[in-house]
């Protein structure tokens, strides 16, 4: 087929699909950013995560210290923590030029930078299937702005995933039109190393598209270049194993990754209303997460439901399945919108697991943005119809929603109300948007350029011939308007939904601006050889000013931590957040300081006492009132006695982190090897757990313990002086990477209390060593190091190959009639 060309470069269309994604981002972010002093802050998830973990991390890498992390949870391995969150992120290097205080100040630019690239890279894929490239650049602004990308603003190291994706999949059409080697290899090598979690729902897509297209005859491929693109994939997902590799050795420990679905829940989504929240976010903007309001009782916060395009909504999609040439497209859209209807198909992105999320509705989108612009491309595509058909499908949710009755009852009697929606003026104010994006593009499509066309077109049997009366200027004035028009929907509700997502936490220029992001530099406290509680705070404040802490919300944390909390009655799921009824908790994790919020009004104190015995209130500096722990253990303390973890699971859950004060727990094999230091602990059925013993307990393990502790970036060293031989235990979550020396000789690390470490001492002054190196990461190092040569080498071998037997070459794309005189479309 014959491309209508227009003179300008083909360059200048890639820097305007860069700079319109940049243009348009800039316009809704920079107000917010104004607004908040120069930062761009939301709420929830992006606060309290990504942007302390943009500054810990950015801290770490430059200080050295990539082994263990100090300030997340009790301590976690630092890469296999954060590999899903940024250490495989281009834009999170960016930062390390700069320095400390700069970081939270450029993740507005980041995001700006980030909406810019999906548009650029949604363009790459997208110009291979359309004739005017001005198309492409209008589909890149669909797929970059589509409701996924604007809904996970929340979460801004979605968009790597969101970024690279397109260019994945252009790779593999470059692949299979040109046999151009080594390019799909090293954008597998750049999906897994950005994020490994979003590549395993890539591989997913990637193997529907590759054998759907070669089903429906679309590809061909020969048995050695399919082992050749065998071989790229594999070589690329090699590449990529110095963070994989680590990355996976971490993640195996999490139990929340050994959920699958299954009997019915595998076939059907247990809450009705998730059909139709799944339904609505094709058509409605997207709700901001963990306030779902068309369908309040999906249970899908989080999940990252939003597909809508701006403008365009469904109407390309409804126009391209509905058009009469068959198309790959056309087979593979309806196969992702069942997948995303069952439980068990949508599971498939993210390796089976039976939570639910639709985090992989970016493939969709871009989909659908295909779609949409092949289909503005195609004659027989009949425009009027799509937009009644998406008209009828927004109002047929938004009305039923909207305006039913449902009855309750309350105090005075039976009350009566309409409309089933969380909030009704949000709700309302997203259907006025899509109504008014579909208003607005039924206007444009006035001016389509090939309106006439198909209506001569549906008046004629046979073979038709477009007239010399096509302008390709009418085309261009065309798509401007649609870009402007995608540009100003865009803009409304994405501000809509910032500031909706504002309005859902407390003002950030009354604690976090002045006293969070300042990272804590007024606070005088010593951490060197504890840890701090933070009672009522905002979640990971601690982590701001980078102290470690026994409070935390992330996700990837040793196994051990995971299985040591429930065993004290503590859920351990996303977050550590233990309740002030678990003071000895406290006590067994030295935790010295405590930090109240004055802006959360200083709760810690009822009564005129604090809610934790044996704290005492020290001063109030940087918005916190300070506590400290008068019965704090300095980190490293010994222990008289023990019990089997047999008898401490017989213990009542909420009396286990006071018993941990007062004895060691070993498994069977470890009582045989240090019964001849320790001593079984007796009458246990008969303890009583007071106050006054828990300051007993604290005041016995502080005579035992270690005179010094400090971190440096390998691990910890701490001396203690012992009356014989003890077993120093050290509130350390257990990982295999530990290694420890006593007096400069290998000691073995025991397992001890559930989930910590333990080493053995001899009488005498001891010098305590531990050692942290990532497991996995040298054979990761080594494996990505062989791979790229072995890239290298066949990279040289096929291109050599390939000059001496020059492959045929062909090019494809959606089959559209040409718009060129002559071309028959018949």
């Amino acid at each position: 087929m014959t491309r209508l060309r227009f003179p300008e470069k083909a360059s200048s269309n890639y820097w305007r699909a860069f700079l319109y994604g940049i243009g348009i981002s800039l316009v809704f972010f920079l107000p917010f950013i104004i607004w908040d002093n120069g930062y761009f802050l939301f709420y929830g998830d992006f606060n309290v995560q990504q942007v302390p973990f943009y500054q810990m991390c950015h801290d770490a890498i430059r200080s050295g210290n990539i082994g263990w992390s100090w300030t997340t949870d009790l301590g976690a391995n630092f890469i296999g923590s954060y590999t899903f969150y940024l250490l495989g992120s281009p834009f999170f290097w960016l930062t390390l030029p700069f320095p400390s205080e700069a970081v939270p100040y450029l993740m507005g630019p980041l995001l700006i930078l980030k909406f810019g690239c999906a548009s650029l890279t949604g363009f790459i894929y997208l110009k291979r299937y359309v004739r005017t490239p001005d198309y492409a650049v209008l589909g890149g602004l669909l797929y970059a702005f589509s409701g996924f990308s604007v809904y996970n603003i929340f979460f801004n190291h979605f968009h790597e995933a969101i970024i690279v994706f397109p260019l994945l999949l252009w790779s593999l059409d470059e692949y299979m039109a040109t046999k151009r080697r080594g390019v799909f290899a090293l954008l597998v090598f750049a999906s897994c190393f950005m994020n490994y979690y979003f590549f395993v729902g890539q591989v997913v897509f990637c193997v529907i598209y590759f054998f759907l297209r070669l089903a429906v005859k679309d590809w061909r491929i020969g048995l050695r270049d399919f082992a050749l693109l065998a071989c790229e994939a594999v070589l690329g997902l090699l590449c990529s194993c110095v963070l994989l590799i680590p990355t996976v050795l971490c993640v195996i420990q999490n139990p929340r990754i050994d959920n699958p679905p299954n009997g019915w829940s595998a076939l059907l989504y247990s809450w009705n209303q998730r059909y139709v929240h799944i339904l609505e976010c094709f058509f409605f903007p997207p709700d901001i997460p963990a306030r779902p309001n068309f369908t309040p009782d999906s249970e899908a916060k989080w999940a990252s439901l939003g597909a809508w395009l701006p403008l365009f909504s469904m109407t390309g999609v409804f126009a391209t399945m509905q058009a009469r040439r068959k198309s790959w497209v056309k087979t593979l859209l309806p196969i992702l919108f069942l997948m995303a209807f069952v439980p068990v198909l949508n599971s498939a992105f993210q390796m089976f697991n039976s939570g639910y999320y639709a985090r992989w509705f970016y493939m969709l989108t871009l989909m659908m943005s295909l779609a949409t612009v092949t289909a503005l491309e195609n004659p027989r595509a009949d425009w009027k119809r799509a937009i009644k058909w998406t008209l009828g499908f927004t109002l047929g949710i938004a009305l039923p929603i909207g305006l039913m009755v449902q009855t309750g009852a309350n105090g005075d009697g039976e009350t009566v109300s309409i409309g089933l929606e969380a909030y009704p003026s949000r709700f309302w104010a997203y259907v006025a948007i899509a109504l008014l994006s579909l208003l607005l593009l039924t206007f444009l499509m006035k001016d389509y350029p090939l309106r006439r066309l198909r209506q001569e077109l549906s008046k004629r049997k046979g073979r038709f011939f477009f007239p010399r009366r096509f302008n390709g200027e009418r085309t261009k004035r065309f798509v401007r308007y649609c870009m402007c028009g995608v540009a100003v929907i865009t803009v409304v509700y994405s501000l809509y939904f910032i500031t909706l997502g504002k309005t859902q936490s407390s003002d950030n220029h009354i604690h976090m601006i002045p006293y969070s992001l300042n990272g804590g530099k007024d606070l005088g406290i010593d951490t060197s050889d504890c840890r701090i509680d933070v009672y009522d705070g905002m979640d990971n404040q601690a982590m701001f000013f980078q102290m470690p802490t026994i409070q935390a919300f992330h996700s990837i944390v040793p196994g051990s931590v995971m299985e040591f909390y429930p065993t004290i009655g503590i859920q351990r799921d996303v977050a550590t957040r233990p309740d002030v009824k678990y003071y000895g908790l406290r006590g067994l994790t030295s935790c010295r300081w405590l930090l109240d919020p004055t802006t959360s009004g200083g709760t810690f104190e009822q009564d005129g006492e604090p809610q934790m015995p044996g704290w005492e209130y020290v001063g109030t500096r940087n918005g916190f009132d300070i506590w400290e722990n008068q019965y704090f253990i300095p980190m490293g303390f010994c222990y008289d006695s023990y019990i089997t973890r047999e008898e401490y699971d017989q213990v009542p859950e909420d009396d286990r982190n006071l018993l941990l004060l007062k004895t060691m727990v070993l498994d069977d094999e470890q009582a045989l090897r240090y019964g001849d230091i320790l001593n079984h602990f007796e009458g246990l059925n008969s303890v009583s757990y007071t106050e006054s013993g828990y300051f007993a307990d604290c005041l016995a393990r502080r005579s035992m313990s270690c005179s010094s502790f400090e971190r440096d970036n390998s691990g910890f060293t701490a001396t203690i002086q012992a009356d014989k031989d003890r077993l120093v235990f050290f509130s350390v979550p257990y990982e295999s990477g530990w290694s420890a020396t006593v007096n400069g000789e290998p000691a073995q690390i025991e397992q001890v209390n559930v989930g910590f470490m333990a080493v053995r001492v001899p009488a005498g002054e001891s010098t305590i060593r531990f050692d942290y190196e990532t497991p996995g990461l040298k054979l990761g190092a080594c494996v990505t190091v062989g791979a790229f040569l072995l890239l290298g080498v066949y990279w040289l071998v096929t291109r050599r190959y390939d000059h001496a037997h020059p492959p045929k070459r062909r090019t494809f794309r959606v089959k559209e009639p040409s718009v060129e005189k002559g071309e028959d479309v018949g």
